[in-house]
């Protein structure tokens, strides 16, 4: 690419994040940054400081050295805004949640599709492609559920397989968390050590296992917390919202619903989330695939054969930006009446690469302590038992996901289920619908005599 090209690429990933993306997470959230220039001995030498670092997939996409222009984006591993208690020792927890929901498309094939999430599915297909090791038991689905209970499971599932779907910084250095795909040895004692002055700063908890289960405990409590916070200053806005009830509120391959199921329990209760949360606004952003891969890859090829017809229309219709004011609003349609017109599958195609992007961000969770009247009101505080943290959340890796990644999405949509069902359900069934029946038989009725 020539420099002219990367610097247009750069701001448009820029206006996506200011035009786009904070319109639906909110002010607070969103850091898309700036374009800066950087003389070229500079990049080249930061090139070759930074490479023994990177993990070894990314050694093989090289880095631009040649065009001199950068983002320049906060560390979000700090507290956002900076300004604020530089001195302190910071924590922040990274959490790639993935999709909430499970599809609510009336254009699904498979009814595997309506009751076991995305992710659960696509856990078994990495396992068999020697991505991971082990199947995490973390759904996404429970994270997103509002429920504390579930919320906790789902976390602590996380830090028991983190994958590439949790990290955890302290003062900006990863000390737990995948370093590449297969290093995934996660020693939670090593992990209590770093926490254990944040938690328990007089250092008053024994050692061993016990204080390392209520020093993880404590974490799952606060970001738990933090993630279910929200303040005014952080409202999104006014999108018209994708009702959230619609399709079931849980997973049927998620462990903590199997072990209701063992125990004789068949429903999961789902607290819901505050609408003001980072979380929610995930959620409805990630809602906004509402045709399902099945659903939208029709659409996707109607722009295609337009585009093939009339190739110079592909910048009026902004498939490629500019991400303005103008685009987003075109988002704002969330109309499922298919009217045969390009205009409707093009708001659908570009709904979808929205929906795409939130179900593949991060939240970053950044904790420092701070003493009771250190704390301003200006800054939410969140409690442990023996400490207080001022924190702040953010999202990033909010880039939108490219047009020409539809096809590969629809293929690798069937080969998740496909294989799913070929090599995990036809196993598990048999033994499902046995633990059902097994919980029936122990209904005792009386009749009256």
């Amino acid at each position: 690419q020539t420099p002219e090209e990367i610097l247009h690429h750069l701001q448009n990933i820029v206006d996506f994040g200011k035009h786009v993306m904070k319109q639906f997470f909110g002010e607070n959230y969103v850091h898309h940054g700036e374009i800066i220039q950087l003389p070229l001995d500079f990049v080249r030498q930061l090139c070759l400081k930074i490479q023994p670092e990177r993990p070894e997939c990314r050694c093989d996409k090289d880095m631009d050295a040649l065009s001199g222009y950068a983002m320049c984006l906060p560390n979000l591993t700090r507290l956002q805004p900076f300004r604020f208690a530089e001195h302190r020792p910071i924590l922040c927890i990274e959490i790639k949640p993935k999709c909430g929901f499970i599809p609510f498309s009336s254009h699904v094939s498979q009814e595997i599709k309506h009751k076991v999430c995305r992710y659960c599915m696509h856990q078994h297909l990495k396992v068999a492609n020697g991505k991971w090791k082990r199947p995490s038991k973390y759904c996404p689905l429970d994270l997103f559920s509002g429920n504390k209970q579930r919320m906790h499971f789902a976390l602590k599932s996380l830090l028991q397989e983190a994958q590439n779907n949790l990290k955890i910084f302290k003062n900006g250095e990863l000390i737990y968390g995948c370093k590449d795909d297969q290093d995934c040895v996660c020693d939670w004692n090593e992990l209590a050590r770093h926490l254990k002055p944040f938690f328990f700063p007089c250092n008053g908890l024994a050692s061993g296992p016990q204080c390392t289960r209520t020093v993880v405990k404590e974490l799952i409590h606060v970001i738990t917390m933090a993630l279910l916070s929200s303040t005014d200053s952080c409202r999104a806005g006014h999108m018209k919202t994708v009702p959230i009830s619609q399709g079931r509120s849980y997973c049927e391959a998620s462990a903590f619903n199997k072990e209701l199921v063992r125990n004789g329990k068949h429903k999961l209760e789902s607290s819901g989330l505050p609408r003001g949360c980072l979380l929610y606004k995930t959620l409805q952003a990630q809602m906004l695939d509402m045709l399902d891969i099945e659903g939208l890859y029709p659409l996707y090829s109607r722009v295609e054969q337009y585009l093939e017809e009339f190739p110079e229309e592909r910048s009026t219709l902004q498939i490629d930006g500019p991400y303005n004011e103008a685009f987003y609003e075109k988002l704002l349609d969330l109309s499922l009446e298919d009217d045969g017109t390009v205009a409707f599958a093009l708001t659908k195609v570009q709904q979808y690469r929205i929906a795409m992007t939130a179900k593949d961000c991060s939240i970053m969770i950044a904790l420092s302590p701070c003493l009771q009247d250190e704390c301003s009101e200006q800054r939410p505080v969140v409690l442990t038992s023996k400490s207080r943290f001022t924190f702040s959340v953010s999202v990033l890796d909010l880039d939108l996901k490219p047009y020409e990644s539809i096809p590969h999405q629809y293929k690798l949509d069937a080969e998740i289920v496909n294989y799913y069902l070929k090599n995990v359900q036809a196993k598990e069934d048999p033994v499902m619908s046995n633990l059902f029946k097994e919980n029936e038989d122990c209904t005792l009725v009386l009749h009256k005599v």
